[in-house]
């Protein structure tokens, strides 16, 4: 039986589909960048990524973002995160002053 979540649909639609998952876990810059103009234009690129933020996949390209430029991403996000989880607090404090 050939079960598919809904949620893992998008891969279908990949345009890697086919290509070597070899290639998607390069030793270098140079074929990170190669795997990269695959995912370029796929229909499917910002799923990918954030299926591998998600689960925290640590190696490999995963909609077009290399295993840095993912870890940027988190950063950032978490960043982001916490400045807006705090604001409200500056804000109380000022208010009842």
């Amino acid at each position: 039986m050939d079960e598919r979540p809904e949620e893992y649909e998008w891969m279908l639609r990949a345009k890697c589909r086919g290509v070597s998952p070899a290639d998607f876990f390069p030793s270098d810059g140079v074929g990170v960048e190669v795997v990269q103009r695959i995912c370029h234009d796929c229909p499917v690129r910002s799923e990918c990524l954030e299926y591998a933020l998600a689960n925290r996949i640590e190696h490999g390209v995963w909609g077009g973002a290399s295993e840095r430029e993912r870890r940027r991403i988190l950063r950032r996000r978490r960043q982001a995160a916490a400045t807006s989880v705090s604001a409200p607090k500056t804000l109380q404090v000022a208010h009842q002053a």
